[in-house]
């Protein structure tokens, strides 16, 4: 019986092993992959030809992240203003020299759950994974 007890658990620390980098370096691909987007779409909306980011841009960007095997449904944006205006709205794009912040999440989606076979608890289900950042407007009326 002691012997069967050893051998459990055993294989359960093999296995996470075994396991864990992998999925703990899919952790850190995404991870990279959304802040590569938030960068680009700062890079595209900052642009003096925008100076915002609106839902055609963001439906582009779900499209290139479903590339990579997101689901474009969890995908949450977050587009705003330093200055308080509206980030998003392409009829008035930020002027010059005004910030424009975006905040891209994802869920983990269980990706940590192997972690439970040596007693560390996963992020909870509401826990997301993402990239954020700000870049100045460059547009000119």
């Amino acid at each position: 019986m002691k012997q069967l007890l050893v051998f459990i658990l055993f294989a359960a620390i093999f296995c996470w092993l075994m396991f864990s980098p992998i999925y703990k370096h899919v952790l850190v691909i995404r991870q990279a992959l959304l802040q590569q987007e938030v960068n680009y779409m700062l890079e595209i909306g900052a642009s003096g030809q925008y100076g915002y980011i609106d839902g055609d841009m963001i439906a582009q960007s779900r499209q290139r992240l479903a590339a990579y095997g997101f689901n474009p449904s969890l995908l949450e944006y977050e587009v705003s203003a330093t200055n308080g205006a509206e980030g998003g709205n392409a009829a008035a794009p930020l002027p010059r020299g005004e910030g424009l912040l975006l905040r891209l999440a994802y869920p983990y989606e269980r990706l940590l759950d192997i972690d439970r076979l040596i007693g560390i608890d996963p992020p909870s289900a509401e826990a997301r994974i993402g990239g954020r950042g700000i870049r100045m407007s460059e547009y000119v009326p």
